[in-house]
């Protein structure tokens, strides 16, 4: 069995009004496209949203805000159900070449957290490659 890996998407997204999108990306399986609509949004308490009729992707999910104990920030409960472009056929493509979908929305909410509390998402891009001189 191939080893789970993520996949980093390729993401486009068009606001149509203030509660509309069109999302365009370049998946594991292929480019898809879907509409989404915001059906809850209470500012700082809870967003939640589903897919527009005919889209590519069939989804609902939400984020949950939440004061973490102590003052220490904030936490986030994501819920999400999603029907993959092509159904069966492409989920068992995206597990056959190695893709997790929840691993890769784990990573998307840690680069969220890092962009969130720093202002930046860390990168390796740019950087010379070399091995570690460390003793031991």
């Amino acid at each position: 069995m191939p080893q789970p890996k993520t996949f980093m998407w390729e993401t486009h997204v068009t606001p149509l009004d203030a509660r509309r999108a069109h999302w365009a990306a370049k998946g594991p399986t292929g480019p898809v496209e879907w509409g989404a609509e915001i059906i809850t949004d209470r500012p700082g308490e809870l967003i939640s949203w589903r897919s527009l009729e005919d889209s590519d992707v069939a989804s609902a999910g939400s984020v949950q805000f939440r004061r973490a104990p102590g003052g220490r920030g904030t936490e986030l409960k994501v819920e999400l159900s999603y029907n993959p472009p092509a159904g069966r056929i492409g989920a068992a493509i995206a597990w056959l070449t190695g893709y997790d979908t929840q691993a890769e929305i784990c990573e998307d909410l840690r680069n969220f957290k890092r962009l969130i509390e720093t202002g930046s998402t860390p990168t390796t891009a740019g950087q010379p490659r070399g091995g570690c001189n460390a003793p031991g």
